[in-house]
């Protein structure tokens, strides 16, 4: 069920609706980027390079898109909200769901299946640790990494949500970018290199 991050140049010739050659000759002459497999002759394209290649060229992305990573927000502060949203869809690899309750969350956890939680410790209905123990406590959700935000640092209030099963904390507040990286690593997906 993950995402791969790394296609051959047959998958990405499927992706893509078009020859394996085609998809070969445009990555020999630079305008499909990718790499070679040390040692061999294999040619691997990464997942934003294709990317990349399919909207300058024009082919629809939805191949692409059904892979994307899906990260559930859960906040509210509908300022903090839009923010977050902003960075993730500039990304471009995530497709989002927001709550900006527990119970909502907890719904959303179960029938959107995210991959992340964005989850904001000091719900009005709920508080974070609560909903990392739900999260927690179904085998299905095991595969689920929950960042908590929070205005409140306590060092033991953190440990606690640690406990409760949280794989990542940050204190408000925080830069956007920062959370994204932090997202993509517990995801195990590259960084966005920004600024190329």
């Amino acid at each position: 069920m993950s995402t791969k991050t790394v296609f051959t140049t047959g998958e990405a010739a499927k992706i893509c609706k078009v020859s394996q050659q085609t998809i070969i000759r445009c990555f020999d002459n630079g305008s499909l980027k990718g790499f070679r497999v040390p040692g061999s002759r294999f040619r691997r394209i990464p997942r934003e390079k294709l990317f990349s290649f399919m909207k300058e060229n024009g082919i629809p992305t939805d191949a692409l898109e059904s892979g994307k990573r899906k990260a559930l927000i859960v906040d509210d502060d509908p300022e903090l909200v839009e923010l977050l949203v902003e960075a993730f869809e500039r990304d471009g690899r995530f497709e989002l769901k927001t709550a900006n309750n527990g119970f909502e969350a907890g719904m959303n956890v179960r029938e959107f299946r995210p991959d992340l939680v964005v989850l904001d410790v000091m719900l009005p209905d709920i508080n974070g640790k609560e909903v990392c123990q739900r999260v927690r406590s179904d085998p299905n959700l095991d595969a689920v990494k929950i960042i908590c935000i929070s205005g409140m640092v306590e060092q033991d209030k953190i440990n606690d949500l640690r406990l409760a099963g949280a794989d990542d904390f940050m204190g408000k507040p925080f830069a956007v970018d920062s959370l994204l990286d932090r997202a993509c690593e517990l995801l195990d997906i590259d960084k966005i290199a920004t600024g190329t």
